[in-house]
């Protein structure tokens, strides 16, 4: 295994490979944090310490990239993200029962993680496919017209 953080056991191996990668470019904060949170999942506070030690960041740059675009995410999330549509068609369809059966059936709450951090729930309130309501994200795949049923063995089969 590569090198670690004492802390949690974050192996830093991936994350020096992208650092030296960006070594010599300016104003590479972004896709710094970008690889680094595809690498981990989200930006923890020990990594982002790592990246401002290693590249002479200041940690209060860092984090005010980190908090001003919502694509970062400074909380460990589930592997899986499951976005449940809320706007006006889908919740008109049957989005609030979607919302119930996922936080029942995968003890994920709206907004949190399941114990085991497989799944992630977030309502959100537009993901432009109005016309396939209700709708659900999971990951990058789009379920149009999805009922309760449906939703459940889809989520069951994921890995």
């Amino acid at each position: 295994m590569g090198e670690a953080i004492n802390e949690q056991s974050f192996d830093l191996t991936p994350l020096l490979k992208v650092l030296e990668e960006y070594k010599n470019q300016k104003g590479a904060v972004i896709p710094i944090l970008q690889r680094t949170q595809e690498i981990y999942g989200y930006l923890p506070k020990p990594i982002l310490q790592e990246i401002s030690k290693r590249m002479k960041i200041p940690i209060s740059r860092l984090q005010g990239v980190a908090t001003f675009y919502a694509q970062f995410h400074l909380k460990r999330r589930g592997r899986h993200l499951i976005r449940v549509c809320d706007g006006t068609a889908c919740h008109v369809r049957g989005a609030t029962k979607m919302v119930d059966v996922i936080s029942e059936q995968f003890q994920t709450p709206p907004g949190g993680n399941s114990p085991d951090y497989k799944y992630c729930l977030e309502i959100v309130y537009c993901v432009g496919s109005c016309g396939l309501a209700p709708v659900v994200m999971v990951d990058d795949k789009v379920l149009g017209n999805v009922d309760v049923k449906k939703l459940e063995r889809y989520i069951k089969n994921l890995t």
